[in-house]
């Protein structure tokens, strides 16, 4: 062994033992008749000194040419630290050095391996290994593996197995395009990789697993948002002879189990909204919960004068920001500004202000009396200091613009506070939606989800009026996790591919093999997944995921560290009988 401690243990339990030390130079500090070295491990700093009276002239020369993350060994005796440091876990002790064996030398690195870095994003990801050098990289890695054994051990005392299940598989429709792979020894042949494990594991409950779960890499080749990346990570959950409360029963406990564990925070409530509720309530069907700011819905109260904006609209719909009565007309205007810009789209705001009289004053006095404005404050739930804002238009459109500005607002104000957790389900959402585009229903969720039994009838007279039995776990405005029960009959499995447009054979030929299955004994089954990556970084205290990912892909889907993707050579191409244009 390169060393008899790591560089966070010792303490001044240990003062007058002999040890060995291995690890990074974070820092120098030269005085001439003496020379301290900050060591740095995985496990915490040790501070290093040589003294030309105590330390052998060599070992204090050599000392000398120390740089920044030069790669050491040290021998040497814990003494007493003259000037303690209470900040970290070794700052009674340090190390009078007796010998020094520089292991590597080191370049001077891009950016400093510190807490707060100087380095931009860019630069980071570039040299992410230096990156992971830092606390909050490594910190952050940690912590997802202390989640992930924390979900393997729940999940297995629930007597839950854990099962691989392939890489190359068949593409199959889930909503994303697929990454594929060329086969070699299939001319003209190509895997894909699985976008979820989804088909594979329902063929697991099949074959009587009963309780399967993986943590497991899923692939997606579809334009990247700002957190999200082509490769993620699910927890993927399967059971067997389940009904929908069987499983949100036990995923709220798996929840349950993290926040305590990992945060250390209690939850008892697992509100269960319907999907059509959040939509109307809070203009998504992943709310925020930690905050109020419910939609009022004012079409009654605002449609009965001149005002012709609100009486073309479809929808008048407002939020009460609570202590925004303060905002001066500048601060209003900026937050007009915001609404108006193209991510958002809205075409105006209307505002109130509920004065601390007991008043209300608002950009549409001319139009409405006291009396309306009050109406609106009451539908609202507005209080005395609060401002309303007010959007309107296409009710789809406009609760989506108010869903925006509801969750800015919030962070504005403070309220979305990262040590407060408020877990909710959303179900019952849509079977189906329909594409204007191609003229046909789409799957919400995937083809395998099953209906509401009582819904079942109207896949033939109003299948957009069809409820699925779906639910997603939404966790402070987003959603980490999400499933169905699934269809185990082979005639409805069959229908619900006639609703989604494909033909008996392209459903045979895509999916034939999991028909088939169904006919050999397939059990009442469904599941959920989380999604790793957003789950860690929520119950980290953050919401993006990419600092919880050792080596992520930009929003390019680039990693810029290895510069992948990448060209190949002719003649990979030529044995993959691929030729490009």
């Amino acid at each position: 062994m390169f060393r008899s401690h790591t560089c966070g243990e010792l303490n001044a339990n240990t003062i007058n033992t002999e040890v060995t030390l291995a690890g990074w130079v974070q820092k120098t500090r030269d005085k001439g008749f003496m020379i301290w070295v900050d060591l740095r491990d995985r496990y915490g700093i040790t501070q290093l000194i040589f003294d030309e009276n105590r330390t052998d002239k060599i070992v204090f020369e050599k000392a000398k040419s120390l740089g920044r993350e030069f790669v050491i060994q040290v021998k040497g005796t814990v003494i007493e630290r003259e000037s303690k440091n209470k900040n970290i876990p070794t700052g009674d002790i340090e190390i009078l050095v007796s010998e020094l064996t520089i292991l590597n030398q080191a370049m001077l690195p891009p950016f400093t391996i510190e807490d707060e870095t100087d380095g931009g994003e860019d630069i980071r990801m570039k040299y992410r290994y230096l990156d992971i050098r830092r606390n909050p990289v490594k910190n952050s890695l940690l912590f997802r593996h202390n989640v992930a054994m924390e979900v393997r051990k729940y999940l297995s005392d629930q007597g839950f197995c854990e099962v691989e299940t392939p890489y190359l598989i068949k593409s199959t429709p889930e909503g994303a395009r697929d990454f594929v792979v060329p086969s070699r020894m299939n001319e003209g042949q190509f895997y894909a990789l699985p976008q979820s494990p989804q088909t594979f594991k329902q063929l697991l409950m099949v074959g009587g697993m009963d309780k399967y779960f993986q943590i497991v890499k899923c692939f997606r080749d579809e334009d990247l948002r700002a957190d999200r990346q082509p490769e993620f990570t699910q927890i993927d959950c399967e059971m067997a002879f389940v009904e929908q409360e069987d499983i949100l029963n036990t995923f709220e406990g798996l929840t349950r189990h993290l926040l305590k564990e990992v945060k250390g925070v209690e939850v008892d409530k697992f509100p269960r909204i319907t999907y059509d509720y959040a939509m109307k309530t809070y203009g998504n069907d992943k709310p925020d919960i930690r905050f109020e700011m419910k939609f009022g819905e004012l079409n009654e109260f605002a449609q009965h004068r001149d005002f012709s904006v609100f009486n073309s609209a479809e929808l008048v719909v407002g939020i009460a920001a609570p202590g925004c009565a303060i905002y001066t007309r500048k601060e209003i205007d900026a937050l007009i500004d915001w609404v108006k810009r193209p991510q958002i789209g809205a075409s105006g705001m209307v505002y109130v202000k509920c004065e601390t009289d007991g008043t209300f004053k608002s950009s549409v006095d001319k139009f409405y009396n006291q009396e309306d404005l009050a109406n609106w404050a009451k539908a609202t739930n507005a209080k005395v200091g609060d401002m309303i804002f007010i959007l309107s238009g296409n009710a789809h459109k406009t609760r989506t613009q108010l869903s925006a500005l509801r969750m800015e607002l919030a962070t504005r104000l403070g309220l979305r506070k990262p040590d407060e957790f408020a877990p909710l389900w959303v179900v019952d959402f849509p079977l189906l939606e329909f594409d204007e585009e191609s003229g046909r229903y789409h799957a919400m969720h995937h083809p395998f989800t099953s209906p509401k039994p009582e819904d079942i009838d109207l896949i033939n007279t109003n299948p957009g009026a069809v409820r699925a039995n779906a639910y997603d776990m939404v966790l402070n405005g987003n959603e980490i996790g999400g499933g169905s029960i699934r269809i185990h009959d082979k005639e409805l499995q069959a229908r619900m591919f006639e609703l989604l447009g494909f033909t008996k054979e392209e459903a045979e030929n895509q999916f034939g093999f999991l028909m088939n299955a169904f006919q050999y004994g397939a059990p009442p089954h469904g599941g959920l997944a989380f999604g790793l990556d957003r789950l860690v970084a929520i119950l980290g205290g953050q919401e993006t995921i990419r600092d919880f990912i050792a080596f992520p892909k930009n929003n390019s889907g680039r990693d810029v560290m290895i510069d992948a993707p990448s060209t190949i050579d002719t003649k990979q191409l030529d044995e993959l009988h691929i030729m490009l244009k």
